[in-house]
């Protein structure tokens, strides 16, 4: 889904940053636990890079083109 709509980009930026929250106390409780599955680890923190790419972009669209 290509949301376009200034406010349809805010809710999804909404929702990507808890995801985001979200995904960085589950790895920082799993990171601590005794004979934690690394495998599972690196797999949530890419996923949480690509969350912060997304995010990136999204707030990237959400600032105004200036023209020259």
């Amino acid at each position: 889904m290509q949301a376009q709509d200034p406010s349809q980009i805010a809710h999804l930026l909404a929702e990507l940053r808890l995801e985001h929250r979200d995904l960085d106390a589950a790895i920082e409780q799993l990171s601590r636990s005794i004979g934690s599955d690394e495998l599972q680890i690196t797999r949530m923190k890419k996923r949480k890079l690509l969350l912060k790419d997304a995010i990136a972009r999204l707030e990237s669209k959400l600032i105004p083109d200036l023209d020259a």
